[in-house]
């Protein structure tokens, strides 16, 4: 029996119509071709969260993404008032314009204006072509008509995101409706606190995303987390989260908190390390004082909350949780079955060094817990790629796994429409 209601329907998998209760196919994780239409069909035409406000605090400051998924590296620079995003192209011979010592890295800088390593042209903040070494050499050439070539962009939240089609189909605030805009007056811009790191897997993307749209999991994969007097109770147990909900492409799973917090437990239920930190996988035990939450934040009302993780399609999530600190993940396909997973954890400013540990230690088992999942989805890709089995049954703690690939697999049929 459910620990907690389900829908009138009997289910959260049938709550939502446009979802059945059939196995599904993971050929979309394995083959060369689908991924290649992915490219195309979602990350050419998604809005794709690429950075923070904070990373480009005022005029000049800039950072460069590489987005493989899209065939593509961009700038992404702060001009005045306006965060501006532009293809990373030299318009003269298509040299990468912006990079330091390797082309293929990431780099970030502050700069008044960008020159070309190869020929020297050079680009103000806006885009615009300011120099041309020795243009009376050209025929006809004006300035003015070899402009870098923009990338539409807008914020949310605090929040960078780029599309690249000629011309969204939708504003980012349409494009991610009513339930993703309900984080919107969370304070995102107060947790300057920022821990980060990356991880390469040998996955297909939507395979290490599937691990995080669902708690089924966690008793397993993760149980060697916890004391040995929690293990056995863990995994007898297992885990349910008590509300799922979908809007558009999006989803949240909300999970129910606990009662009692870590330092009421009997100390053989928590880590020494834990103990000593008075912080861990939940976050610091001292919850950050951030006043009253907006309510799109806990959606499903649950009491006790936990956490609310929200995932932003395609490749993005914002996991909220109710100690006062944040985390992000996003997964960048860099092959058919291999990414790279950025991790990022926020918290308010730590007053005093024993926050700065406890922040620290919530971030490091942030990161082994997201290093578990990683080995693990490598050796779910290589069950996957054998093509021994074809279908696969999904439960209904699962249900944000079978709407993101149905959401993934409409938007290839629907560019396969109109390509023809």
């Amino acid at each position: 029996m459910a620990r907690y209601p389900k829908p009138a329907e009997g289910s959260w998998t049938q709550h939502y119509p446009h979802l059945d209760t059939k196995p599904i196919s993971f050929e979309d994780s394995t083959s060369r071709e689908w991924y290649e239409l992915e490219k195309e069909a979602i990350f050419k035409r998604s809005w794709l969260k690429v950075g923070r406000v904070e990373e480009v605090p005022k005029s000049g400051r800039y950072f460069t993404r590489e987005i493989p998924a899209a065939d593509t590296s961009i700038i992404v620079v702060r001009d005045g008032e306006d965060v501006r995003a532009f293809h990373n192209i030299c318009r003269h011979r298509g040299n990468k314009l912006v990079w330091s010592d390797f082309p293929q890295e990431e780099t970030a800088g502050t700069a008044r204006q960008f020159t070309c390593k190869y020929h020297g042209w050079r680009y103000g903040l806006d885009g615009a072509c300011t120099f041309v070494q020795q243009e009376s050499e050209f025929f006809d050439l004006d300035k003015a008509e070899y402009g870098l070539v923009p990338v539409h962009c807008d914020t949310f939240a605090g929040f960078i995101f780029v599309n690249f089609a000629d011309q969204p189909s939708q504003s980012l605030r349409d494009y991610l409706g009513p339930m993703l805009l309900g984080v919107e007056d969370y304070p995102f811009h107060e947790m300057t606190d920022r821990y980060a790191f990356k991880v390469e897997c040998r996955a297909n993307w939507k395979v290490f995303s599937d691990a995080f749209l669902e708690f089924y999991h966690a008793p397993v994969v993760h149980v060697g987390q916890h004391p040995r007097a929690l293990r056995a109770m863990i995994t007898a147990g297992g885990y349910e989260a008590p509300h799922y909900q979908l809007d558009g492409p999006h989803g949240v799973v909300t999970t129910a908190g606990s009662l009692h917090r870590s330092w009421e437990m009997p100390p053989e239920n928590v880590k020494p390390a834990d103990l000593a930190t008075r912080s861990g996988l939940f976050g610091p035990w001292e919850q950050s004082d951030l006043g009253e939450l907006p309510p799109g934040i806990n959606p499903g009302k649950i009491n006790p909350w936990g956490l609310s993780s929200f995932q932003f399609f395609p490749n993005f999530a914002i996991l909220i949780w109710e100690a006062g600190w944040y985390n992000t993940h996003q997964y960048w396909p860099t092959s058919h079955n291999s990414l790279i997973f950025e991790g990022n954890v926020y918290s308010l400013p730590a007053k005093s060094a024993s926050e700065r540990v406890g922040r620290e230690m919530a971030a490091v088992s942030f990161k082994e817990y997201s290093l578990q999942d990683a080995n693990t989805l490598e050796a779910t890709q290589m069950g996957i790629e054998a093509g021994v089995i074809h279908q696969w049954p999904l439960n209904d703690q699962e249900v944000l796994v079978r709407h993101f690939h149905h959401e993934a697999a409409q938007r290839v049929a629907d560019y396969q429409r109109e390509k023809g």
